[in-house]
């Protein structure tokens, strides 16, 4: 029975919780990803690779964008996004990884960084999110994380 009302509870909050999301599909490296309600795109960057959004009253910074991987392999590019992470000061506290994703997280001065990187099909590029925000939006980011995590796709391979 319990499992019963949970199935049912999820069914209907999941609408309810998608409600407001926009969807954001990069044309240059073929990923999409969803955005959370409230967020406005700051327009596509020049060379197509990605957008910035932000959030009216709230320090939240959103970056989504695509890459060509600069480093021998997927698993070096992510250990170098580390590295540049980690010498502008953010204190790593959380790190998981295969060989076509990667997350990443930390904290500095109030604030926690969240990045996520996915190989796309081509195996010779990636998009990646990242997003900052302040320790008292948590609450709130956490599950807006989790649902961006879960949409971050390439397309059709």
């Amino acid at each position: 029975m319990r499992t019963i009302v949970l199935i049912l509870f999820a069914l209907f909050t999941a609408p309810a919780f998608a409600q407001g999301w926009l969807h954001y599909d990069n044309a240059r490296f073929g990923f999409g990803i969803d955005i959370p309600p409230g967020f406005a795109g700051q327009g596509e960057s020049e060379n197509g690779d990605g957008q910035a959004f932000t959030t009216e009253g709230k320090p939240i910074d959103l970056l989504v964008w695509g890459g060509n991987l600069m480093e021998p392999d997927f698993e070096s590019e992510v250990a170098a996004a580390i590295g540049y992470t980690e010498e502008a000061g953010w204190n790593l506290t959380y790190q998981a990884s295969t060989p076509r994703w990667a997350s990443f997280s930390g904290t500095q001065s109030g604030r926690i960084l969240y990045q996520r990187l996915i190989l796309l099909c081509d195996g010779t590029s990636y998009a990646s999110f990242r997003v900052e925000y302040s320790q008292r939006d948590r609450a709130e980011m956490d599950p807006a994380v989790e649902q961006m995590v879960a949409s971050l796709k390439a397309g059709a391979c």
